[in-house]
């Protein structure tokens, strides 16, 4: 069932790219594994997936200790501050600076181990209350104060899209966000990835400019609780 469901992810995402008109080979499919036993992992790595993203590092430890060091891991979801010390040695890319305050965090805590830390700074673009990340219209401000902080390297954007049933409605808010990440052009930023769309939307976001997905449920079915 596992190889199955990476062989149409996969399909979809060739598919979405030809429609853009890229290779896929520019897409970056970072499987999310939260409540995934680390033997899934495994399997999924074996079939050719390189990058996985947790977003609790209590569950996602002993995965990494026991899984190959080959694997790149991201960090995904809210980040607490008293949480930056543990998570900085073990992840690859952070998905959600979300904050100012966390990033002088990152920076401080970055220092002491003397690592610099890739992350993608989190936009709201659907402008929720209930979701996280800078408002689009502050974004390249932050951006400008955020370079001054040398051990933070800024490698592109975030979004979690809102919730809609039909994913075609959310075309416009990816459209804006690629049309922020195009245009910016901050000395000290290199961005590189524009990570959105998830399972039930990322045909769509990969029309629309992603070159990074997070895709859960569509890889493994859905979550145990």
């Amino acid at each position: 069932m596992l190889q199955e469901n990476i062989e149409t992810v996969r399909k979809r995402l060739n598919k979405a790219a030809a429609k853009r008109g890229i290779p896929v080979e520019e897409i970056t499919l970072v499987a999310v594994t939260k409540t995934i036993p680390a033997a899934r992992i495994q399997s999924a790595r074996e079939l050719g997936i390189k990058d996985f993203g947790e977003n609790r590092l209590q569950e996602a430890l002993p995965k990494i200790n026991s899984l190959s060091p080959e694997i790149n891991w991201h960090f995904l979801g809210h980040l607490q501050t008293n949480k930056v010390k543990d998570v900085l040695p073990y992840f690859k890319l952070i998905h959600s600076l979300d904050r100012m305050k966390l990033a002088h965090v990152l920076q401080k805590e970055a220092l002491k181990i003397d690592k610099v830390v890739d992350v993608l700074v989190q936009v709201n673009i659907g402008s929720e209350e209930t979701k996280y990340g800078f408002e689009p219209e502050l974004v390249e401000e932050a951006l400008k104060e955020l370079v001054s902080l040398d051990m933070i390297k800024i490698r592109g954007l975030m979004a979690i899209a809102p919730l809609l049933e039909d994913p075609e409605e959310l075309r416009p808010h990816f459209r804006r966000l690629n049309r922020m990440f195009q245009s910016l052009n901050i000395p000290g930023t290199e961005m590189k990835y524009l990570s959105m769309g998830m399972t039930n939307d990322f045909e769509v976001a990969v029309e629309e400019g992603s070159n990074m997905v997070r895709i859960g449920t569509a890889l493994f079915g859905e979550r145990v609780k």
